[in-house]
């Protein structure tokens, strides 16, 4: 043998011993491009989330990945459609708390079981729910609402992004330990809770901390709480829950990726790795932290798995303590 051949054979030796071990499927993966089923309108936190990191992913798997937002149900539509899709790796999903801890409670015949559907792959982070009021109106604080609140069922009034959403059950965890109960008003959306306050119709709001950091760093709506267990950057005057005296309403809207049960969980390993190494990059955490994401770690699938069991435990109690009935 040559001392080149021996090197060439040597070199190739190290390639192999040194290269991830994947499976045949896995290392055909993908074969074509990639769609991240979004089951939210464009612009949403889910999306404010996914988007900065689809370079990443087409870079590092040298395929499209494509945002095909499929809104409904509060999610559940196209949280379903991941459900039954081949699990092949081309359909990915993005879904957060209300698809897969609450819908369970809110649906008689949901298409899919949470528990048992879904393939986990990674964790992207959480939007802690902000309870804020009118910027000019007399309430300063969590202490003086909840002393209104406690005048009667329908002194204090709050919006939310509909029945069902986690900014509605937080309000309702919330009133449930302060005692209180509260009149709770459904909007379509997070703008439109914000005007109702603005336009003294509804006395606050318990919705999203991204979509109202805006407004509340701007004097328009006075943040009172943020369900976070530490305030955020986003913004840093607000106190947390626990501050004021309520740690039992601590609480997170939190988003993670997952695929169709049974994809390979070489794939999901691989695709989490894209992710976590977007969410790690600077410019995206100044990015997301700016809109009130939170990172939540990178916990494991067998972690993840367990975290969905919890939530769902957790907020079935909530549910029916604010009387949605399922349809």
């Amino acid at each position: 043998m040559t001392p080149n051949r021996r090197s060439l054979l040597l070199a190739a030796a190290a390639t192999t011993l040194a290269a991830p071990r994947f499976g045949h499927a896995q290392a055909a993966w993908p074969n074509r491009p990639v769609r991240i089923l979004n089951p939210y309108a464009p612009g949403g936190t889910s999306d404010l989330i996914i988007r900065p990191l689809l370079e990443r992913l087409e870079r590092a798997f040298g395929r499209p990945f494509v945002v095909e937002n499929r809104a409904g149900a509060g999610g559940s539509l196209a949280t379903g459609e991941a459900a039954r899709a081949a699990p092949d790796g081309h359909t990915l999903l993005v879904s957060n708390t209300g698809p897969l801890a609450v819908a369970p409670f809110l649906f008689t015949n949901l298409a899919y079981d949470p528990r048992r559907a879904f393939t986990w792959v990674g964790m992207l982070g959480g939007a802690p729910i902000v309870c804020a009021v009118k910027g000019d109106g007399p309430i300063r604080d969590l202490a003086q609402y909840r002393a209104m609140a406690a005048r009667g069922a329908e002194e204090v009034s709050f919006g939310s992004s509909g029945i069902g959403s986690v900014g509605h059950l937080t309000g309702v965890m919330w009133g449930m330990q302060a005692g209180v109960r509260m009149l709770h008003v459904p909007f379509r959306g997070a703008a439109e809770a914000q005007q109702s306050v603005l336009g003294n119709n509804t006395t606050s709001l318990w919705d999203t901390s991204g979509a109202n950091a805006g407004a509340i760093r701007g004097g328009l709506l006075r943040g009172i709480a943020v369900s976070s267990a530490q305030r955020i950057s986003a913004m840093p005057d607000v106190p947390t829950v626990g501050e004021a005296g309520f740690p039992g309403a601590v609480a997170t809207n939190w988003f993670l990726m997952a695929a169709p049960a049974g994809m390979d969980p070489g794939i999901a390993a691989r695709v989490n790795e894209v992710l976590q190494q977007g969410l790690n990059d600077p410019t995206v955490k100044e990015r997301l932290e700016g809109i009130g994401v939170v990172s939540l770690g990178n916990p494991s699938p067998a972690e993840i798995a367990a975290f969905v069991a919890s939530e769902a435990d957790r907020w079935g109690p909530v549910v029916r303590a604010a009387g949605v009935q399922p349809s």
